[in-house]
């Protein structure tokens, strides 16, 4: 029994060292790609913030400002949020050796999802604000508002679309995220109290 365990444990180092060998042979590129990735949403983030924060017209009809609805506030704050985690961590993420550590690993790909979720969710809400702006409610007699504040509404647009375009960075960045995690680590191991080996927790 205590040559089959030893036997076991070999194997399971020499599969280890294999996958943590073809992990490294690839991780330049994947680091540099990831680097970039994560580089390009900053300046995107930013753009969306600056012409939201921007967004306010005045004319005969009144005045409006994005501060006057919550979606456009939370759009601003999700993509200030969004610049400085894109920053932060492309920095981290351009070091050797930054994805050598189970916690650190963990850490990009929870963040990476919380983000994607957090800027999806803003330009979904900040979407349906404008559609109402631009097609009005008849069942509450709410009238559409872009036909007296055109301005204000197409830059609302361009921001809201800039704030997709980031999600879809996000996307890809959590895809790479979880790639890292599942290929570089192995799943946890549960003892079998019966044979007195390890096995897999996932799979069959």
């Amino acid at each position: 029994m205590e040559k089959s365990d030893d036997h076991h444990k070999t194997s399971n180092g020499v599969s280890g060292g294999t996958a943590t060998e073809k992990w490294e042979d690839g991780s330049t590129g994947i680091r540099t790609a990831e680097t970039m990735l994560r580089l390009a949403p900053v300046g995107l983030c930013i753009a969306a913030l600056v012409i939201m924060l921007q967004d306010s017209q005045d004319n005969e009809f009144g005045s409006i400002s994005y501060s006057n609805l919550s979606a456009f506030r939370y759009l601003v704050h999700a993509n200030g949020i969004c610049a400085g985690y894109s920053l932060l961590s492309a920095a981290i993420s351009a070091m050797p050796g930054s994805s050598s550590t189970m916690p650190r690993v963990w850490t990009f790909f929870c963040l990476d999802q919380i983000l994607t979720y957090v800027v999806l969710a803003a330009g979904a809400v900040s979407t349906e604000v404008l559609y109402l702006a631009y097609k009005g409610d008849d069942a509450i007699t709410w009238s559409d508002a872009c036909s007296s504040f055109g301005s204000f509404c197409h830059r609302a647009t361009a921001s809201v679309i800039i704030t997709f375009v980031v999600v879809c960075f996000y996307v890809v960045l959590s895809l790479i995220s979880s790639y890292k995690l599942f290929t570089r680590f192995d799943p946890p191991a549960i003892a079998d109290s019966n044979k007195n080996v390890e096995v897999a927790a996932f799979g069959s």
